[in-house]
């Protein structure tokens, strides 16, 4: 008995060696995200109650005041309003597109061919820069001689160049659909991982029933592919608040400022003229509340009824 009780310390002390090696592999993962996550947001935060402009290494305390001068700063709600209205206008078409491939090459019924080229198609310019898309998009539409303004001349139906960019309809209309085109693949694909993931033997219990494909895909798919539909619309909100190179690329964020989003604002705010680095950490922390109060408002209102009781 008394060999057995010294051989369990030895090995509860063999057990805690080998798990002091866990550490070590997740070590690198808790250094970068302290390097390029934790402490750049602390010292955004910092930054924002102090003010700092150009090259200066210093500033004065402030408090609130640059929180305070954004609000009263009609560029920036007007920022704010653009990113809300260019993030609707792209994601609407995109969930309700993905939602109709997702059916499609889901379905059973309809044994589509060519499956696999079409998700590669579809998702392609999801892997394309967009550095890339901004210019192919700016070069078709420039003004005077691009390919469509040239087009649409020899079709008579303009009688000169016009100039696209000018256009705040036009101009917010090619940036949406620019972010949808360049994202409804990635959706659908995982729109297509959730509804896989559901149980074939429901499909086939409603079949057997007399359902139709449209009662089973309301029914059955929709409710279970809530914690998909709920991810996709988390991170479509977090990169559509944090929609950044298509406008500037684009336009610049005109014209008149009506692609302007929060992110081109603080880029021009910290990079740009008098590098207002304070009022940009301010602002910065303003679109991060704007996503954490928006995520919570959609997962309160996406999930399930049993979840809000309980």
């Amino acid at each position: 008995m008394e060999v057995n009780a010294s051989k369990k310390p030895e090995k509860y002390a063999k057990i805690k060696d080998m798990n002091k090696f866990g550490y070590y592999f997740i070590a690198p993962f808790f250094l970068v995200f302290i390097i390029f996550n934790l402490y750049p947001t602390l010292n955004t935060i910092y930054l924002s109650f102090y003010n700092i402009a150009g090259f200066q290494t210093e500033g004065t305390f402030v408090g609130l005041m640059n929180y305070t001068n954004l609000l009263k700063n009609s560029l920036f709600i007007q920022a704010i309003k653009n990113t809300l209205v260019l993030w609707t206008m792209n994601f609407i078409p995109q969930i309700v597109i993905s939602m109709i491939l997702a059916y499609w090459f889901t379905n059973a019924r309809l044994k589509l061919k060519g499956q696999t080229f079409f998700k590669s198609a579809f998702y392609l310019p999801n892997i394309i820069t967009a550095a890339s898309v901004a210019v192919i998009f700016y070069a078709l539409f420039s003004y005077p001689k691009g390919p469509i303004n040239l087009l649409l001349i020899n079709l008579g139906i303009f009688d000169g160049p016009y100039d696209f960019f000018r256009n705040v309809g036009f101009t917010r209309g090619l940036v949406s659909f620019i972010q949808f085109w360049m994202w409804y693949g990635q959706t659908a694909i995982v729109l297509v991982s959730g509804i896989l993931s559901i149980d074939a033997s429901l499909y086939e219990a409603a079949e057997v029933d007399g359902a139709t494909p449209w009662q089973s895909f309301r029914k059955i798919t929709l409710p279970l592919l809530k914690p998909i539909t709920l991810y996709v619309l988390i991170t479509s909100l977090v990169g559509g608040l944090q929609m950044f190179d298509i406008p500037l690329l684009l336009t610049n964020g005109g014209p008149n400022g009506s692609v302007e989003t929060v992110m081109t604002y603080i880029y021009k705010q910290a990079f740009q003229g008098g590098r207002n680095i304070s009022i940009a950490s301010a602002a910065s922390i303003y679109l991060l509340l704007m996503t954490i109060v928006l995520s919570v408002v959609i997962f309160m209102l996406v999930r399930d009824k049993k979840e809000k009781k309980g």
